[in-house]
């Protein structure tokens, strides 16, 4: 089969190859996918680029977790009806050498989802991190029914579809911050009641506003270390902040403002969701898919080929949404 891989870590353009792999076979309990599109996600780049450590867990890496395409293969225990089904992957690569940069991932059944009919496949790559993450940011701790939420990085992967759920899910208002007019364009339309620019405003001030001097109940946050100062400023007294991402591993945290504000840190990585968030999750986002609920903003798509590319454009931060590769 044709995939791509890496066997070091360093930037793409040096250490991804394209080539071919033996194609695997499904074991017991497992599906094969024969993959059509492979989402690209940051923490994908973060591994390949040795964030998570200068060397690779395994000999040979088959990058990405997310994915979508068609089950042609199952092993013992599993339905044969699932033949042909569409479907979505989740944590493909994690934990594990073999991704979706490949024309074919084995996985165990439950990793490869259902998609619903009338979802494009390449909207499945998009699923597994970035929807998942920002569903479960949205709806852990009692979810944000009549709250006030800011969603941080609202033209992101997750923030685009954290803006969305916040709202189907009953928040009362939902803010975002972005860089750019374009950014704030796509934040508009995936439906943020305001949208600021934290270049050019002072976010915690508008804020403030915007929300009657009181501050946001919840914040969905992309970067912790980026955005600590400002959280704490726009986040009212008893205020949630979910954090699902930080642009550097070690942040120190300022005890005095936290503490005298009462405010909640609630961290997670959506590898890590145990089985009772996952099952929600999966359940809740399958709903929504089926009733066509959510935008899905694909910013490239790019051939298996050009896999350097779309490691680069989500390293660089210049993709305004997902990035994903046509690999079948």
């Amino acid at each position: 089969m044709r995939a791509a891989s890496y066997e070091r870590t360093g930037p793409a353009s040096e250490v991804l190859t394209v080539g071919e792999l033996p194609t695997p076979t499904p074991g017991p309990g497992e599906v094969r996918v024969k993959v059509q599109w492979s989402g690209i996600n940051p923490s994908d780049v973060k591994s390949r680029g040795g964030m998570m450590g200068a060397k690779p867990p395994f000999p040979r890496i088959i990058p990405h977790s997310d994915g979508s395409g068609v089950i042609d293969a199952v092993g013992d225990g599993v339905a044969r009806e699932r033949v042909g089904e569409r479907v979505w992957t989740w944590n493909a690569a994690w934990g594990r050498p073999f991704g979706t940069a490949a024309q074919y991932v084995v996985l165990p059944e439950a990793q490869a989802v259902a998609l619903p009919e009338g979802v494009p496949l390449e909207a499945g790559a998009c699923l597994g991190i970035p929807a998942l993450t920002a569903y479960h940011a949205v709806a852990t701790d009692g979810g944000v029914l009549g709250k006030s939420v800011l969603v941080t990085g609202g033209a992101g992967g997750v923030g685009h579809y954290a803006i969305q759920i916040a709202r189907l899910l009953g928040a009362r208002q939902v803010l975002t911050t972005v860089s750019s007019p374009e950014k704030a364009r796509l934040a508009q339309e995936a439906g943020a009641d305001a949208v600021l620019d934290y270049k050019r405003e002072d976010v915690p001030a508008r804020v403030k506003a915007l929300t009657g001097g009181r501050g946001v109940d919840r914040i969905i946050e992309v970067d912790l270390a980026a955005n600590l100062q400002q959280g704490i400023a726009a986040l009212r007294a008893d205020g949630e902040w979910v954090v699902y991402g930080s642009g550097v591993r070690e942040v120190p945290m300022p005890f005095g403002p936290l503490i005298f504000k009462n405010i909640g840190v609630r961290f997670f990585i959506v590898y890590h969701l145990n089985a009772q968030d996952r099952a929600r999750a999966l359940e809740h986002v399958t709903s929504l898919l089926a009733r066509g609920a959510l935008q899905h903003n694909i910013a490239a798509r790019l051939p298996l080929a050009r896999i350097a590319d779309g490691h680069a454009l989500v390293e660089g931060g210049k993709a305004l949404g997902n990035v994903v590769l046509q690999v079948d």
